[in-house]
């Protein structure tokens, strides 16, 4: 088997500046918003984001879509792959799934999970996951009451068909405007 380097080079460019895949299939519930942005906070960028140049020139997000929209302002390490729109497809609907395919090993992990700290709640819940403690999702009365939630201003546009929909998506998001596909 043969294996090819697919990585054309990493780059640094303002997340805003990438465009997210029309294709990304995961949706980002609040309580990962939180522990992405408490991650974030505690240990910073430890990770690049994987993008595609297209045709005009422009880099499309194939992994990192949640890290991009929490950080729009931040210049982020980027590695520029040099997929085509099947590969990047395969690429996207795999990637995640493989990695949680692994198994703990449970020694280990607790053993792991004995040397985690934090003071954030979010994260600390998925650690209490990761180790049978409490739920993922903590409960309302357990949030912290100066959790900030930024306001945002959304528009749903009902669309007649899956190609108005993506029309629709790809002109907004060449606009500017950070978007996502929903399908009800």
């Amino acid at each position: 088997m043969q294996i090819r380097d697919r990585i054309v080079e990493l780059v640094r460019v303002r997340a805003k500046e990438l465009r997210p895949n029309p294709k990304n299939w995961r949706l980002h519930p609040a309580h990962q918003q939180e522990a992405l942005r408490g991650l974030l906070a505690e240990i910073g960028y430890a990770d690049a984001l994987l993008a595609r140049r297209l045709p005009d020139g422009a880099l499309e997000l194939i992994d990192g879509h949640l890290r991009a929209e929490l950080t729009p302002d931040m210049e982020v390490p980027v590695l520029v792959l040099d997929l085509d729109d099947q590969e990047s497809a395969k690429l996207l609907a795999l990637l995640d799934p493989l990695a949680g395919l692994a198994e703990p090993n449970e020694e280990v992990l607790q053993q792991l999970l004995a040397e985690v700290h934090t003071q954030n709640q979010a994260l600390q819940a998925v650690l209490d996951s990761m180790s049978g403690g409490s739920a993922l999702v903590p409960e309302e009365s357990e949030m912290p009451p100066d959790v900030p939630i930024p306001e945002t201003f959304q528009v749903v546009v009902e669309c007649r068909d899956e190609d108005d929909q993506r029309q629709l998506y790809e002109r907004l998001s060449q606009e500017g405007y950070t978007c996502r596909l929903l399908t009800l």
